[in-house]
């Protein structure tokens, strides 16, 4: 797959920018998230970058035919409608495993969203992680890591932190993207 990945960068003009942290454990959120094709691109970085990440998917996706791809490509189901104490049961996984790393969008859409969900903050906050800045900027066809950022516990002044770095970047969409 990465061999594939690397040809359609290669053939559409897409860059891999930054580095994959020595860590073996963190969050790596990719913002902005405006499009579908942002999925397919953060796929072709992770096999690239050769990132073994595991991302949360509404439940949906996963049904037959094709949800076993999803499965494979690291997709976690969830289940949208209820929280089911989702930050807890991720904070367990990266309690039980030597090596997590979760990919996640701050945006938890590709609409419009004002606000961001905060769920990656806390998680990574009580998994005692760092948060990775992954993005994908349409305008520079750049797809990669950008800084390691470590929450404070202040989740307002470090979402405003890590909003700083994404403002720059934009989004296929880009009146979709980071406010």
């Amino acid at each position: 797959m990465r061999l594939i990945s690397k040809f359609i960068f290669w053939i559409t003009g897409w860059k891999i920018a930054g580095e994959v942290p020595a860590l073996k454990k963190f969050v790596v959120i990719m913002a902005p998230h405006t499009s579908g094709e942002d999925f397919f691109i953060g796929m072709c970085a992770k096999f690239i970058l050769d990132i073994k990440f595991k991302y949360l998917g509404k439940a949906e996706i996963f049904k037959p035919p094709f949800g076993f791809i999803f499965r494979w490509l690291g997709g976690i189901p969830v289940e949208r409608s209820s929280s089911h104490n989702l930050v807890e049961q991720v904070v367990k996984q990266f309690e039980e495993n030597e090596d997590f790393i979760l990919a996640l969008s701050p945006e938890g859409t590709r609409a419009y969203a004002p606000k961001w969900k905060t769920g990656f903050y806390y998680i990574a906050l009580y998994a005692k992680v760092p948060i990775v800045l992954g993005f994908i900027n349409f305008e520079t066809k750049r797809a990669g890591i950008g800084p390691t950022f470590y929450p404070t516990g202040d989740i307002d002044k470090d979402i405003e932190t890590i909003k700083d770095f994404y403002r720059p970047i934009k989004g296929k969409y880009r009146e979709l993207g980071v406010l």
